[in-house]
C-alpha cells in the first residue's frame, strides 16, 4: 500500500504543528543565532549614542545643537525627540558604554515578546490566554524581521514605545492605566500618538483622556526643568522635517517617501500627494469602521498604526516594528484564510526577512546626488507603504461581525 504524497496544505500543517510543540527550543534557537550575530559583527547603536550623549544637555543648554557626525548621506544625527525623551534618557550617561549597549539590547528583546504577547491578547478569544507557542514563535521569528533587526542595530527606542503602548491598550488595566501608558510613550516620541485613534475608535473615553493628560503632564515637567529647549522645540524643529533627514531616501518607507521617489522632491506639495493621502485615508477609515464592527481589537489597533506610518511625513523603515503585531493579525485574525490576508503576509514576510530595504540602501547610496532617483530603486522602495495598503484592504475585507456586546465596550479588560 502506497502513503499518498503530502500537499503543500498538508506538509505546512505538519511544519507548524512541529514548531508549535517545540516553541520553547525554536526561540532557543533564535536568540543563540541573534547572540551569535552580535559577537560576530558588533551593532554601532549610533541612536543610543545620541541619547546617551544628548540627553544631559538638557540641563546646561544646547540639547539640540548637538550633532553626531556620521557619514552621507545623513552626515550628522541630531536629537529629534521631544524634551521629555532627553529626561527619561538621563540615566543611560551613568552607565559604561558597554553596561548601556547590552541593557538596551536585552530590554528590546524582551519588548519584542511583551509585543508578540500582548498583540496575541488582542486577538479575537486571545483575552483569555494566547496560546504559549504562538507567542513564543512570533517573537522567535521576529527578532529576524528588518525594521527590529535595524532597531537593535541602530539602538532605536521603537520596540521599548510599542511595547509600552501595546501593553497599556492590551492588559487588563484601569483607564487611568491604559491611557498614561500611551501618553507617556507618545511624550517620549510623537509616533506612538496614534494610538489615540484606537482609544477613540473603541470609545474609551477616560483613557483617550488620560493619554492626553498624561502626554501634556509629561511635556509641562519637561518645559518646567528646561523651559529654553522646550520652547526651542515646540514652536519651531517640530515641524523641520528637514533636520531630521532626507525625506526621498528609501529609508523612508512613508506614503511622502515612496511618491518623493516615484514623481519627484516636488511630489508632496502636488496633487498626487493630496490623491494619495485621501485614497489612503478612505481606506483606512473602511477598515476601521469594519474591524471596530466585528470587535477586533488588534485590527482596530493595526489600522490605527499603519495609517499614522503612512501619512507621517517621515517613516524611517525601524519605525515599521508595527509590522509584528500586523503578521500576527494577518495569520490569526478573522478572515485569515481569505486570499488577500495571506497575499499580505507574504509580502510583509518578504520584504521584512529578505531585508530589501537594507538592499536599496547599498544600493541608493552608491547613486549620484543630486540626480532623477531610478525607477528600478523607487518601485521596490514602496516596499512597506504597499504591505501597509494591502493589510489595509485585510482588514476592510474580513469578516462580517458576530453578535456580542457593541463597540461602546470594547476594551481588553471587558472582551
Amino acid at each position: 500500500m502506497h502513503r499518498r504524497p503530502a500537499t503543500a496544505p498538508g506538509r505546512a500543517r505538519v511544519i507548524g504543528t512541529w514548531a508549535a510543540e517545540h516553541a520553547g527550543w525554536c526561540l532557543a534557537a533564535s536568540l543563540a543565532l541573534h547572540l551569535l550575530a552580535v559577537v560576530l559583527s558588533p551593532p554601532s547603536p549610533l541612536d543610543l549614542r545620541v541619547y546617551r550623549e544628548a540627553s544631559p544637555l538638557l540641563l546646561t543648554g544646547g540639547l539640540y545643537d548637538y550633532q553626531l557626525h556620521t557619514a552621507p548621506p545623513i552626515p550628522v544625527l541630531p536629537f529629534t525627540y521631544p524634551p521629555f525623551a532627553a529626561l527619561v534618557f538621563l540615566p543611560l550617561g551613568q552607565l559604561p558604554w558597554t553596561v548601556a549597549v547590552a541593557l538596551w539590547q536585552t530590554l528590546s528583546v524582551a519588548a519584542l515578546a511583551v509585543i508578540a504577547y500582548c498583540a496575541a491578547r488582542l486577538l479575537p478569544g486571545g483575552h483569555e490566554r494566547p496560546p504559549h507557542s504562538r507567542v513564543l514563535l512570533w517573537t522567535a521569528g521576529g527578532l529576524w524581521l528588518e525594521p527590529v533587526r535595524h532597531t537593535l542595530d541602530q539602538g532605536q527606542v521603537n520596540l521599548l514605545l510599542c511595547a509600552l503602548a501595546l501593553a497599556a491598550l492590551a492588559l487588563p488595566c484601569s483607564p487611568a492605566l491604559r491611557g498614561a501608558g500611551l501618553g507617556l510613550a507618545a511624550a517620549v516620541k510623537l509616533t506612538p500618538a496614534v494610538g489615540g485613534l484606537y482609544l477613540l475608535a473603541t470609545r474609551q473615553w477616560r483613557a483617550a483622556g488620560w493619554a492626553l493628560a498624561s502626554a501634556a503632564g509629561a511635556t509641562a515637567l519637561a518645559w518646567a526643568i528646561a523651559p529654553r529647549e522646550s520652547t526651542r522645540y515646540w514652536f519651531g524643529l517640530v515641524t523641520d522635517t528637514q533636520r531630521i533627514g532626507p525625506a526621498w531616501s528609501v529609508r523612508n518607507q512613508s506614503l511622502r517617501g515612496a511618491l518623493a521617489r516615484l514623481l519627484g522632491p516636488g511630489a508632496p506639495a502636488a496633487p498626487a500627494w493630496w490623491t494619495g493621502i485621501a485614497l489612503v485615508s478612505v481606506v483606512a477609515a473602511a477598515a476601521l469602521w469594519s474591524a471596530v464592527r466585528r470587535r477586533d481589537l488588534l485590527g482596530v489597533l493595526v489600522t490605527a498604526e499603519l495609517y499614522g506610518l503612512l501619512v507621517s511625513p517621515i517613516s524611517w523603515s525601524h519605525h515599521w516594528v508595527w509590522c509584528l503585531p500586523t503578521m500576527v493579525w494577518l495569520a490569526h485574525g478573522p478572515g485569515r484564510r481569505h486570499p488577500l490576508h495571506r497575499v499580505a503576509l507574504a509580502a510583509w514576510a518578504l520584504v521584512t526577512v529578505g531585508r530589501l530595504v537594507p538592499l536599496l540602501i547599498r544600493a541608493e547610496d552608491r547613486l549620484p546626488h543630486p540626480a532623477p532617483y531610478p525607477a528600478l530603486l523607487a518601485w521596490p522602495g514602496t516596499a512597506y507603504a504597499v504591505c501597509a495598503v494591502l493589510s489595509l484592504l485585510a482588514v476592510a475585507a474580513s469578516p462580517r461581525p458576530v453578535p456580542g456586546p457593541p463597540a461602546a465596550r470594547l476594551s481588553p479588560a471587558r472582551v
